[in-house]
């Protein structure tokens, strides 16, 4: 006789009522999690998988509401419970490892306070009590010096230490059921390897059932019994991991796994850039220090014309404060940075001024670099102003823009919107149109997609290409996601604690990679399978 599925999902419809009206967002979504089984539910942004991990926890906003279905845990229905039963299942019985500990811990109160919280609520532990088992805990999820760690506030935590603080409470009293939402989004990939792992060894030690709530499929192929796929609301398939990888039938999920940033797809198409192509960057014994600390440890490189030189490495290894440097906004503290043939190396943000309109920076979060009172035209043509193009007819700065937008495959229409009311993806696209107003030839990205959904993710890539291709574009290509940086880079420089411990083509980094950190990084990755990295391209 088989086992009772430890939750039972059946017929579910969620709506959110706005302006008087209930409007279902989550339409008729079935699912079984059995004891010890992890369900990964996957899909885009607007997709309905958080919908359906906040209605398993009970934890819908104020406008939110079941409007149909069941939704059965160890044979009761929680659709039917009141506040008083979400406070004694909540916390004890199911939990939650939410996404964001930098909004979920309390930036006032010391850790080790915080997960004793979880105690005092669900346990009867003294107060003697409840501190030993915080510090077995912390030291279950794998800290050193637990009773450090305890009376450290989130600030003084690595953004790794404060999942694993996210993950103690939620384990704290030996949970059935964990809903894991998105709980390694924006980590690096072994900071997320060491967490997905933590959260494995308790799933074996323990028998608890996990609801892993990701658009990370590398993440969902590498950690889930189940796959969900879930679109618009509805789960469109679902089945054994092994079997929707291998075979996917819905035309969505096929969708999805072919947005995957793959070797054998993306990189193929782009041909190797000449050895003779003129250096237009050239970094020799670069040197940053802050507080006599340096970010940028003696690090040397070059970038020839039309190339896409991705920069790699975990938060801290001093990536961004490279890119920073060789755009003019951060000085050096020692050594030469040539950009386009100018010595830029002590030169301050006024006089590097004239060399920007050739050298642009694309941010990761393009929204919290727009003005939000700008329409897209402003924002776009906002570079044109700035370096007093704006005194030329507002026809001929309207052709530019309209010509910029075009490049970056948005409709001219958009730019009477405002940002706001653009999804991720078009923000990016909003970003790249900027930066290519002013013909750059040099364009930095810093962690440009790292926001974005999968197959959203997949359409920049191919813009950026494309762009590449017709303007002869050079890129510096910074970011932590290794399988998008096998996709779209020549050559790749690895760093590590402010030092470039590895450099040369993608090929010879990502086939034969000789350094033991990058070794790491590459067995860290997620997914290994979907992108080919460290296989044959």
């Amino acid at each position: 006789m088989s086992q009772s599925p430890v939750l039972s999902v059946s017929g579910l419809t969620v709506g959110y009522r706005t302006g008087g009206k209930l409007r279902p967002v989550l339409h008729d979504v079935t699912f079984d999690v059995g004891a010890g089984q992890v369900l990964a539910l996957v899909g885009e942004s607007g997709s309905g998988k958080t919908t359906t991990g906040h209605a398993v926890l009970g934890l819908l906003p104020d406008n939110g509401e079941v409007i149909a279905g069941s939704i059965t845990y160890q044979g009761h229905d929680l659709t039917t419970l009141g506040p008083k039963g979400w406070r004694d299942l909540r916390g004890r019985s199911v939990s939650l490892i939410p996404q964001d500990p930098t909004v979920s811990l309390d930036p006032v109160r010391r850790v080790g306070h915080q997960v004793e919280d979880v105690l005092r609520l669900h346990t009867d532990l003294d107060a003697d009590g409840r501190r030993e088992r915080v510090l077995d805990l912390f030291e279950l999820v794998g800290f050193t010096d637990a009773e450090r760690r305890y009376r450290q506030y989130p600030h003084e935590l690595s953004g790794g230490m404060r999942q694993r603080v996210l993950v103690a409470a939620a384990v704290a009293t030996d949970p059935d059921l964990i809903v894991a939402d998105e709980p390694t989004s924006g980590l690096d990939a072994t900071v997320q390897k060491q967490v997905l792992d933590l959260i494995n060894s308790l799933r074996a030690r323990s028998s608890t059932s996990i609801v892993l709530v990701t658009h990370d499929l590398g993440v969902a192929a590498d950690r889930s019994d189940v796959i969900g796929v879930m679109q618009d609301g509805r789960l469109v398939e679902a089945g054994a991991t092994a079997e929707i990888l291998a075979n996917p039938r819905h035309p969505y999920t096929q969708r999805l796994l072919a947005s995957v940033p793959s070797r054998r797809t993306t990189r193929a198409r782009k041909p190797a850039v000449p050895e003779v192509r003129d250096t237009v960057i050239e970094v020799s014994d670069l040197r940053k220090e802050f507080d006599d600390i340096p970010a940028v440890d003696g690090i040397s490189f070059q970038v020839r014309q039309g190339e896409t030189f991705s920069i790699v490495g975990e938060s801290g290894s001093g990536k961004s404060t490279t890119a920073r440097i060789l755009t003019g906004l951060t000085s050096a503290t020692s050594g030469r940075v040539s950009v386009l043939g100018t010595d830029v190396t002590g030169l301050s943000r006024r006089e590097f001024r004239p060399l920007r309109r050739n050298v642009q920076f694309v941010y990761q979060n393009p929204y919290s670099s727009f003005d939000p009172r700008f329409s897209v035209f402003d924002v776009v043509e906002e570079p044109l102003r700035s370096f007093q193009e704006g005194r030329r007819e507002r026809r001929g700065n309207a052709e530019r823009v309209a010509a910029a937008l075009e490049a970056a495959a948005l409709p001219a229409d958009f730019a009477r919107r405002h940002p706001r009311e653009l999804s991720g993806g078009q923000r990016q696209r909003v970003a790249i149109a900027r930066a290519l107003v002013l013909e750059p030839k040099v364009v930095l990205l810093d962690e440009p997609i790292s926001a974005l959904d999968v197959s959203v993710a997949a359409q920049i890539l191919e813009l950026l290409q494309k762009l590449q291709d017709d303007l002869g574009l050079t890129y510096v290509f910074i970011s932590h996601d290794l399988a998008v940086v096998a996709a779209i880079s020549d050559r790749v420089a690895v760093m590590r604690n402010g030092r470039i411990v590895e450099q040369g083509t993608a090929d010879e980094i990502f086939s034969a990679p000789r350094d033991e950190y990058t070794i790491a990084l590459l067995d860290a990755v997620a997914g290994r399978d979907l992108t080919t990295i460290g296989g044959p391209s």
